[in-house]
């Protein structure tokens, strides 16, 4: 069972027992290694005072997108205590008015009984010393007129407790209406924040698939380029070869006629060992073509990835934006609450 209050030194072990467990020290997981006790915005100061005592932390940063929900979890969790409260408060105040006005419908009753009680007693004296009493008329009519006042006030008071129930109803409805305006525009924003981080996800995604597939190709084309080089460094050596056979057989074809059929051989050896030679370098050509676009696409889908961190820049101050405009409308709120019920106008205000 959760304890009504925490003290820091509480806050001190949950902490460091999260960090020694390689965990970041956030105010859910500090209350749930506490054992769900002690309130957030308490575990918020003493984390923060904490922090200051020692310098400022090197602890790793949150995600932005932990940061935010983090941010909502605390702003709903705030709003909800404070319509309590508020909610709790006029429920207060309204049983006190209810209390009051009934302790003062029945003092005005008792009193309304009494002088029904002393008219009746006056109308029988009246009745018996009609002759004798000449001032009993007086006090009869005295009495009549303070009954007809004391029936008047009776009204009166009535008229006003139906009119501060209908005033109670009012704000009720009031306060209703804006709780169900505040939540409506909180989910919509939630949603858009969602939908977006998605489709950015989804980007991210399919930019990082595409990226792997350019790095691939271009890897193969560079294990292409590199056989096409070496196989030209062969052919050239071959045809070098080639042009000294041929050199040597037409130094000898001038003293042996038998070797013309192999001079005729190397020189048809060498004419296509000239034409593949030159369809390797055409292959290298194209090759480095391949390449050249390719590094261009490369250099395309590294701009669209930039493109997409700053989308995400966009993204977090709109959600900033956001929260900035929800805090506004609480403020409006409470600036906007009537001033017929002697409340206190409170402002949301986030812990640092």
């Amino acid at each position: 069972m959760a304890r009504a209050g925490i003290y820091k030194s509480d806050v001190v072990n949950a902490r460091a027992a999260l960090v020694a467990k390689g965990v970041y020290p956030s105010i859910d997981a500090v209350r749930i290694e506490m054992g769900n006790t002690g309130s957030k915005v308490t575990i918020h100061r003493y984390l923060k005072e904490i922090e200051e005592e020692n310098g400022g932390s090197a602890l790793p940063r949150v995600a932005v997108s932990e940061a935010i929900q983090d941010l909502v979890s605390r702003l709903s969790e705030r709003l909800s205590e404070e319509a309590d409260a508020r909610v709790t408060e006029l429920q207060t105040k309204q049983t006190e008015q209810q209390r009051l006005s009934q302790e003062a419908a029945t003092s005005l009753k008792t009193e309304l009984q009494t002088t029904r009680q002393q008219l009746e007693q006056t109308q029988r004296t009246l009745a018996d010393e009609k002759t004798n009493h000449g001032k009993t008329n007086e006090v009869l009519s005295a009495k009549t007129l303070t009954s007809t006042q004391l029936a008047q006030q009776v009204n009166d008071l009535q008229e006003r407790l139906a009119g501060e129930e209908r005033h109670r109803q009012s704000l009720e409805e009031k306060h209703q209406h804006a709780h169900q305006a505040l939540e409506h525009f909180r989910q919509a924003s939630k949603e858009q924040r969602e939908q977006e981080q998605r489709k950015h996800e989804q980007q991210v995604q399919y930019f990082q698939a595409e990226l792997k597939k350019v790095n691939e190709v271009l890897t193969a084309k560079q294990h292409e380029a590199i056989h096409a080089q070496q196989e030209g460094v062969r052919l050239v050596g071959e045809l070098s070869r080639a042009q000294s056979d041929l050199h040597q057989s037409q130094e000898t074809v001038l003293k042996l006629n038998p070797l013309k059929d192999e001079l005729d051989l190397a020189q048809r050896r060498v004419v296509e060992l000239g034409e593949k030679l030159v369809a390797q370098e055409a292959a290298n050509q194209r090759t480095q073509e391949s390449n050249n676009g390719l590094k261009i696409k490369l250099e395309d889908l590294q701009g669209k990835n930039q493109q997409l961190e700053l989308d995400l820049t966009a993204a977090k101050a709109s959600a900033a934006t956001q929260e900035q405009l929800v805090s506004n409308m609480l403020l409006r709120l409470s600036a906007t609450a009537p001033v017929t019920v002697p409340t206190k106008a409170k402002q949301l205000s986030l812990p640092e």
